[in-house]
């Protein structure tokens, strides 16, 4: 026979192909791998936000001691809501002369000192990356009606928020109103005394005017910046409602703080209400119990 005519002994194999049972395993075992990954994945990026909170803090802590070192006080907690940051000619005042609240107060210890110098509207519209917790929001500015007394622009006014407040507006804190308190005047140690810490607000209006997040970071002695101790800490709420005057966050299980020795750290909202209460007091002389 001629090789031409002779036939290929060389096996020719069936096609391998997915069956649709094969298929929907598949598919499930991603579903259930996806369904396992993605809450680590949000875990972690939590963790990233709440660190960066705590710097945050940290770096306000900082600048409360910073203020301290050059002035031998702590910043106030300013005179009014309607009352814009006060300057002698270009110059920011200090001390118990300022109308403005703490957050104004400490920007030249924050590397802002351009803007603390830059004039009333120009600061209360400026927001700063730092006073914004992750967790819950970038920096973040609202445009309502110009309510200072006197009147800044007598039209619509841009004002930067702010996530975080002082202790306390219960009067008892590091930061008070109109006069301020020196190092000597915490009387309970700095390690036992809560200065600054994140505040509680509804999610659900973020961006839109609320009793406690509209007049901003530069706000004087109004919840926007200062909040009580006497009221127990909780989380951020949806719906109805505003931060009611609480301590609070956008954390699972916590919020955040920096102590008056400038340390930080994570209180659980289970924290006893007096335990609390004693914290924000400088002077009450009693043992705080671990909490």
């Amino acid at each position: 026979m001629s090789p031409n005519n002779s036939i290929s002994s060389v096996p020719v194999l069936p096609r391998r192909a997915f069956t649709l049972v094969e298929l929907l395993v598949v598919i499930a075992v991603i579903g259930i791998l996806v369904g396992l990954l993605l809450p680590a994945v949000q875990a972690a990026r939590e963790s990233a936000r709440r660190i960066q909170c705590l710097n945050n803090l940290k770096q306000i802590g900082l600048a409360f001691h910073n203020h301290h070192d050059q002035y031998n006080f702590f910043p106030t907690g300013g005179w009014n809501w309607d009352r814009a940051p006060s300057y002698v000619g270009t110059t920011p005042e200090v001390g118990g002369g300022q109308h403005a609240g703490w957050a104004f107060q400490i920007l030249p210890f924050i590397e802002a000192t351009n803007l603390w110098r830059a004039g009333a509207q120009t600061v209360i519209g400026s927001p700063i990356a730092g006073y914004f917790c992750p967790s819950r929001r970038g920096p973040q500015t609202l445009l309502i009606p110009d309510a200072y007394q006197p009147p800044i622009s007598g039209g619509d006014l841009e004002h930067a928020l702010c996530d975080y407040a002082a202790s306390n507006r219960d009067g008892s804190g590091v930061v008070r109103r109109f006069n301020p308190h020196a190092m000597r005047d915490l009387l309970d140690g700095s390690s036992h005394t809560l200065l600054v810490g994140d505040k509680r607000l509804n999610t659900s209006l973020l961006g839109q005017p609320q009793e406690d997040d509209n007049e901003g970071f530069t706000a004087g002695w109004n919840t926007d910046t200062m909040r009580s101790t006497d009221k127990a800490p909780l989380p951020d709420l949806v719906g109805q409602g505003d931060g009611d005057d609480r301590f609070g966050s956008s954390h699972p299980s916590v919020f955040q703080v920096v102590l008056a020795d400038g340390s930080t750290r994570a209180i659980g909202y289970e924290i006893d209400p007096q335990v609390f209460r004693l914290l924000g007091d400088i002077d009450d002389a009693q043992t705080i119990p671990a909490y």
